[in-house]
């Protein structure tokens, strides 16, 4: 990757490239679910209910308003808003949780003995030491890439890394998909996206996905959010603007 390739895109910098990430990631478990979502110029919807834990519309862009997508989802008991600049007002809705998007410089390369996921019965076992087996089905290695650790001969710690979905510009470089382009998809991020990070030692754990992240994406900064930031941030990275998930009770 270039240094002009690293520099986020504008608005609202590594924000809102971590904030079309995690769009990306959530519509790909939605596709993988057989439940399609939907990119907007403000925000990607789904108008079926999404898997657990994976929000029903996730914000793009700080302009984003109620209309641009309460209109577009099953706005009934259980819906979720991920607010990703925290500026929503969704009337009836109450705030489930806050966190903080996190952004850190590429990380150095440095000996692991992680591996990637490869199959569907490694990814079971992934998923069951995760605590949700049955949640992440194997179409999901086609565009993530799902990577974890051994104790004693069983996976115990692992992470996800998301580059959001193939695409490719002239020259085969990759493209940036910026918060303001109407109507466009996910494509390759400037970034890496690093979440559901997991294992006995949160610690441990973190290094070896950034570990991973090196290895197979050498030179690519990383993106994320965390309700808690405080492991992330000593592993490098730092905070880049607040977020709220809302639900409708």
């Amino acid at each position: 990757m270039t240094d002009t390739q690293a520099v986020p895109p504008p608005m609202t910098g590594w924000q809102a490239v971590a904030a079309r990430d995690n769009a990306a990631w959530c519509d790909l478990m939605c596709r993988a679910h057989g439940r399609p979502g939907t990119f907007a110029e403000r925000a990607w919807t789904n108008p079926a209910r999404t898997p657990p834990f994976y929000p029903d519309a996730v914000t793009l862009s700080p302009d984003a308003t109620a209309a641009d997508v309460l209109g577009r989802i099953d706005a009934g008991p259980g819906a979720s808003v991920k607010d990703s600049f925290a500026t929503l007002d969704l009337p009836g809705f109450e705030v489930l949780f806050e966190a903080r998007w996190i952004h850190r410089a590429a990380p150095d390369r440095t000996p692991t003995d992680w591996a990637a996921v490869e199959g569907a019965a490694t990814l079971r076992d992934w998923a069951r030491a995760f605590g949700e087996p049955g949640l992440f089905p194997p179409a999901l290695l086609a565009e993530a890439t799902i990577v974890y650790g051994r104790t004693d001969g069983e996976i115990t710690t692992g992470a996800v890394l998301t580059t959001g979905a193939p695409a490719t510009g002239p020259a085969g470089e990759p493209t940036v998909s910026h918060a303001g382009d109407p109507g466009s998809g996910p494509a390759v991020s400037p970034a890496v996206g690093v979440s559901n990070v997991f294992g006995p030692d949160e610690d441990a754990a973190w290094a070896g996905a950034l570990a991973m992240a090196a290895e197979l994406f050498p030179g690519r900064p990383l993106v994320g959010y965390e309700i808690d930031p405080t492991t992330a941030l000593s592993h490098g990275f730092t905070t880049t603007g607040p977020l709220r998930v809302w639900i409708k009770p």
